[in-house]
């Protein structure tokens, strides 16, 4: 739970998190023709009360995005507890591309055409990143990752791969392909 979060009433809690889960519904069955006014209504709420918590489609797609960060930082950190270093890069990778195949929402607001509000989830970000960054450092020092891999290439690795999600499992097609191109002599 984030900060603001936290420091909510119980039923403004429940309202954002009614919000949330109407509009990660709404997102991954419609992208973005969803309105806000729409999001309001089948959650049961006001739109001013929606407006009250996120004030615009960019804050709420950046609240998804938070929400599932939390989710992929806790997976982080396990996997960060994996004494081989490529065994926590690949539980690290295939754990974050599982969980985003699950939530539609999440790979829209990603890859979606409107830019959601980092500013909004910052903390959350900066968690996830540097456990990302020392799970690669890990694996690249090992010789496990070519060395010339940066944590942003995970970035690169997973947007990738979920833009390959549409059907069956392309996308794990689509990881082994960048995996065997990636690893490095330590193999």
């Amino acid at each position: 739970m984030t900060a603001p979060e936290r420091s909510l009433r119980a039923d403004a809690r429940r309202n954002r998190e009614a919000v949330l889960d109407t509009a990660g519904e709404l997102f991954a069955q419609r992208g973005d023709a969803v309105q806000m006014d729409e999001i309001a209504e089948r959650a049961g709420l006001g739109v001013g009360t929606l407006y009250r918590h996120f004030a615009d489609k960019q804050a709420l797609l950046a609240a998804i995005i938070g929400r599932r960060f939390e989710a992929m930082t806790a997976l982080a950190r396990t996997a960060d507890e994996a004494e081989d270093p490529w065994a926590a890069f690949e539980t690290l990778l295939y754990g974050y591309l599982e969980s985003a195949q699950a939530d539609a929402a999440f790979r829209f607001a990603l890859l979606g055409p409107e830019e959601p509000s980092w500013s909004d989830i910052a903390a959350e970000k900066t968690d996830f990143a540097a456990i990302t960054e020392r799970i690669v450092r890990r694996a690249v020092d090992a010789g496990r990752l070519r060395a010339d891999f940066r944590a942003d290439d995970f970035i690169l690795i997973t947007r990738g791969a979920m833009a390959n999600m549409t059907g069956a499992d392309g996308w794990r097609r689509h990881v082994t392909l960048v995996l065997d191109g990636i690893r490095g002599p330590g193999r």
